[in-house]
């Protein structure tokens, strides 16, 4: 009895799973077939209306805001195959969004995420034709070939249908009846597949996510160390330093010629040895700690604590060349990045030296501005202008650090001025 029972109890669940379909699977078969069929129209409405527009001025307005719809598509269609399916679809990553209506409608026309949305809805229009068939028509069809008999004698009272063809309706049906599961199953796996294809990102597009992601990592990291660092520095070696100098002041003092008015008649050479020694290290000490307020400053500026609205009145205030400050802040649910905050800084710390050395100005504005996704840095100079990449006033090294945080630097400096120098950051990495 209890070796039977094993092959029973195992071929039960294995029963089970073949005919177990989830909820959501038949849902999405369902109401997928109407999303389909306009998902389906809307795609091919797109391509045949932008061939045809596209001999006009029309064409390109109208095949952007069609692809900006399509995004939207793609996105309702990856909802619905997470909730319905169990299929989680990662979202792409977003449009970037580049100065000028033309520059903006040029990166929509490109975008493979659209295109690739595209195809998908013309491919899901077979799938959802299928998968209502299969769960549906299927069904009704099984339910018709199984009651056939009874059908035939209900339209048919003076005649009925041989008993061979009564029993292969029904064998037939219930054959059919067992087949639904699994073309469910089949559909909605192939639902999955043409969605992880299609809607999610690319390969490339992924490798480069997890690129960004492992490289913001790796700066956040950075800028954590880096900030230890400088609480080192001045809270232990720099306060260490200032003891130092404190004590070599005191013994400096301890070791000055005495104000008695009977002085010791014999001076003792060793002792103003001993001064003057003591008077250099104080003074190689205080060097010192002036090297590391520096050294500090640079690593991470006390007053970034604080934002950049914090941060960079100071900056510019101790800017050689006069400078108009103008910040745009306004108050956002999150400050940008610590990284970006720090880029945007040195960056202007950096502009500002150039000015100050090389650009003969009378005069400077800097303007940062902040939005919910970019920061903005702008620095104009009265001076005689000439400034490019590669001219050895550091613009291209600035453009290097700005490219490691997907910012970039635009130069606008004609031969007699003014220069206008543009870094464009994003708000988080």
């Amino acid at each position: 009895m209890t070796e039977r029972s094993g092959p029973v109890g195992a071929a039960a669940p294995a029963r089970r799973a073949y005919l177990s379909v989830r909820g959501g699977e038949w849902a999405f078969a369902v109401l997928g077939l109407p999303l389909a069929l306009l998902a389906g129209a809307y795609a091919i409405a797109v391509l045949y209306a932008g061939v045809l527009l596209s001999l006009t001025v029309l064409g390109l307005p109208f095949l952007v805001a069609a692809l900006l719809g399509t995004r939207g598509l793609g996105a309702l269609h990856r909802w619905l195959t997470g909730r319905l399916l169990g299929e989680t679809v990662e979202r792409p990553a977003p449009l970037p969004r580049p100065a000028g209506v033309i520059a903006r409608g040029r990166v929509v026309l490109i975008d493979p995420v659209a295109w690739r949305t595209l195809l998908y809805l013309l491919l899901r229009l077979p799938l959802g034709v299928l998968g209502f068939v299969a769960t549906v028509g299927l069904p009704l069809g099984c339910v018709w070939l199984v009651g056939f008999p009874l059908w035939d004698r209900l339209l048919e009272s003076d005649r009925w249908s041989p008993l061979w063809l009564d029993t292969t309706a029904v064998l037939l049906g219930l054959m059919l009846l067992l087949a639904v599961p699994s073309a469910v199953r089949t559909l909605s796996g192939a639902n999955r597949r043409l969605a992880r294809l299609l809607l999610s990102p690319a390969g490339a597009q992924q490798r480069v996510r997890e690129l960004e992601t492992a490289r913001a990592t790796l700066l956040a990291e950075n800028t954590d160390q880096l900030r230890r660092l400088e609480r080192d520095l001045h809270d232990g070696t720099q306060a260490r330093l200032v003891a130092l100098a404190i004590t070599l002041s005191l013994a400096e003092d301890a070791l000055a010629p005495s104000t008695d008015p009977d002085p010791d008649p014999t001076p003792n050479p060793d002792l103003g040895r001993m001064r003057a020694l003591v008077g250099r290290a104080r003074g190689q000490i205080d060097d010192t700690i002036a090297e590391l307020r520096l050294l500090t400053r640079g690593i991470h500026p006390v007053a970034l604590d604080g934002g950049l609205g914090a941060a960079l009145p100071g900056l510019t205030a101790t800017s050689p060349v006069p400078v108009t400050l103008q910040l745009d802040l306004p108050d956002l649910p999150e400050r940008p990045d610590p990284t970006i905050e720090r880029a945007v800084y040195f960056c202007t710390a950096e502009l500002l030296t150039n000015i100050a050395k090389h650009s003969g100005a009378r005069s400077a504005a800097v303007t940062v501005t902040t939005t919910a996704d970019r920061v903005r840095l702008t620095v104009r100079d009265d001076g005689h202008g000439g400034a490019a990449l590669g001219a050895g006033t550091g613009l291209t090294g600035l453009a290097g650090r700005l490219a490691a945080v997907d910012g970039t630097l635009r130069i606008i400096s004609p031969p007699g001025g003014p220069t206008v120098i543009t870094a464009d950051l994003p708000n988080r990495l």
